[in-house]
């Protein structure tokens, strides 16, 4: 997370727009099966990456102060993140694997033909934008919980 709270709205804005710009690929890809299930793979990767980083990367711990159980909720929601982020990859990425033309006795299921049923990349749409919202939450958490620790820890002072 970024010192300044300009700096944080910024760069939490880019994992949004990361999270929406992945949503809408995955929309797009559920008409055409085209190659645009890459871009929505790199999109919602490089969103859950960098909104990891900078939620964990201010990570820190007073030893003398009272933690409240949002830590929890937030480990909850970064978990859940995961699970979404995961899911929503594997569905994009083997949804456009087998949306490739495929040479004759190649390809999926023993070679068999085989054709992405309607609804998974707006599923997977749906899922990488629950893990971008879930990953969002948790950071919101996290500023909240760090802030109120760092006026309890100036009152104490």
């Amino acid at each position: 997370m970024a010192k300044h709270p300009l700096g944080c709205v910024l760069t939490y804005s880019v994992v949004a727009s990361l999270g929406l710009v992945s949503f809408a690929a995955c929309l797009v890809a559920e008409g055409k099966r085209s190659k645009i299930g890459v871009a929505a793979t790199v999109c919602l990767s490089t969103a859950q990456v960098i909104g990891n980083v900078l939620l964990c990367a201010n990570h820190r711990r007073r030893p003398n102060t009272r933690t409240p159980k949002k830590p929890a909720l937030t480990a909850v929601l970064l978990a859940f993140s995961w699970i979404s982020f995961g899911v929503a990859a594997i569905l994009i990425s083997a949804a456009t694997s087998m949306s490739r033309t495929q040479a004759y006795g190649e390809g999926w299921l023993e070679g068999e033909c085989y054709l992405v049923r309607d609804g998974v990349y707006i599923s997977s749409g749906v899922l990488s934008l629950l893990a971008v919202l879930t990953l969002l939450g948790a950071a919101s958490i996290k500023i909240t919980t760090n802030q109120q620790v760092d006026q309890d820890h100036k009152i104490n002072a």
